[in-house]
């Protein structure tokens, strides 16, 4: 079984240099997703996301599936890991009382790191 990956933009895309197996092509082909996936290399769980997000009042369209999976990712929140740097800050945070529900001592560290 294939796990779960993200699309590529090729993989989204309609046929470029002599390839063939892009969502859209299959699609309009009226390939299903299980062969979908199978021809680009994917589990079919992804096929069905990629055209459950992705698809519009028109259906699924690849200009618009890279335009919405951009959008995606521009809102998507940085994890920051927990380095020691982190830790004394949220160390330095609780020693002055602070509560994860007040926004301006998490602001005021201006790491831009958020201590919630």
């Amino acid at each position: 079984m294939k796990y779960y990956q993200q699309l590529t933009y090729e993989q989204r895309y309609p046929v470029k240099r002599g390839r063939l197996c892009q969502i859209y092509v299959l699609k309009q082909e009226g390939f299903n997703q299980q062969a979908t996936a199978e021809a680009i290399g994917v589990s079919q769980p992804t096929i069905s996301r990629e055209l459950r997000r992705n698809a519009g009042e028109r259906g699924y369209r690849y200009n618009q599936a890279q335009r919405k999976f951009n959008e995606r990712r521009k809102q998507a929140v940085t994890v920051h890991k927990m380095t020691p740097t982190n830790v004394a800050l949220i160390d330095m945070g609780l020693r002055q009382e602070w509560s994860p529900e007040e926004p301006a001592p998490r602001s005021a560290l201006g790491t831009g790191i958020w201590l919630a």
